[in-house]
């Protein structure tokens, strides 16, 4: 059997129906679903069972699960709001929930598989290379990527780099998010009015040499975060800590301007407004994924150009009834 944590969640669930297409077996849906609109994205998975995330840990740890059956844990779920204020709840679920379902699955040879992300460097002073030695230098901006930093910091003090996999995030967009509110992409919070006026809004930039919409990020597809997850439960014996992005910084103004292409619009519909309050000071400039380690880890995969995978976002989802992968 294979665990997938936060399954129901946007990542977790593009994940889970990877595992699901590939024919894996025994596949175990690990999440809460609240009273939002998450249920709909396990539709269609080969799930075995569901397991609510406040009560796993627990029933792992007290050997409610046989070692012998357990292939792999993908840990994907966590608290991902990057405006989230309270420590102690961040510090509860992405970091001692994670440390302990890793020392689980280490202590009996069972290959883990966590979510990391590209906050944890910060404004990019010290680069985006996921060299080891990098990692306790970097100096992450909000509570969110603290927790992610710590634990990838925890993995390098364990040792357990040689023995887990960490898969840092870059900005991850895709269909499934449509419950994530705030924390949606661009593309999907822009998408309705690209489509209805042809107008999409966007961060005006408080650098001076910065041109608003002229902030970089690596934007990757979701479905490339499947493929390479993939990879790695199909070659169990590679590890580390990983970039996991596109390998090319795009600006928020190409992303709007292939939205309004994919809903065939002027790409002369382009509109500015000001940062958030809460988002000053906090909000990453530029990020860029150094790929060099995952290429040596053996994915050679060619990741999807933005245009084509914003395209098919729109297309073969936003654009759907029902836009569930």
């Amino acid at each position: 059997m294979i665990f997938v944590t936060g399954a129901a969640g946007f990542i977790g669930s593009v994940v889970l129906r990877s595992l699901s297409d590939a024919g894996f077996p025994d596949l175990i849906a690990v999440d809460r679903l609240g009273s939002t609109e998450k249920w709909r994205n396990l539709i269609g998975k080969r799930i075995v069972d569901y397991v609510d995330h406040a009560t796993f840990l627990d029933r792992i740890e007290h050997g409610a699960y046989d070692r012998e059956r357990v292939q792999a844990i993908v840990h994907i779920g966590a608290r991902t709001d990057t405006t989230e204020r309270d420590l102690d709840l961040l510090m509860r679920l992405n970091f001692d929930f994670t440390r302990r379902l890793c020392l689980w699955a280490h202590k009996r040879g069972v290959p883990f598989i966590y979510a990391s992300s590209a906050s944890v460097y910060g404004d990019g002073a010290q680069g985006f290379a996921d060299d080891d030695f990098l990692t306790p230098r970097l100096r992450p901006l909000n509570g969110y990527a603290f927790t992610k930093w710590l634990f990838d910091h925890w993995v390098l003090e364990q040792k357990l780099q040689n023995a887990v996999v960490g898969l840092r995030f870059f900005n991850v967009y895709g269909p499934n998010e449509y419950h994530k509110a705030r924390m949606a992409s661009v593309i999907y919070h822009a998408y309705p009015t690209a489509k209805r006026e042809g107008l999409v809004k966007l961060f005006e930039s408080d650098r001076p040499g910065i041109a608003h919409g002229d902030q970089r990020r690596d934007f990757v597809y979701v479905k490339d975060i499947s493929r390479v997850v993939l990879h790695f439960l199909r070659h169990p014996h590679a590890h580390g800590i990983y970039n996991l992005g596109s390998g090319r910084a795009r600006t928020f103004n190409d992303l709007a301007r292939a939205l309004l292409s994919a809903c065939e619009k002027s790409p002369d519909g382009i509109r500015y407004f000001p940062m958030p309050a809460d988002l000053k000071g906090k909000y990453q400039y530029f990020t860029e994924a150094d790929l060099s380690k995952l290429r040596d880890a053996g994915f050679a995969e060619p990741m999807t150009p933005l245009e084509e995978g914003v395209t098919d976002y729109v297309r073969s989802y936003l654009e759907k009834p029902e836009p569930w992968l």
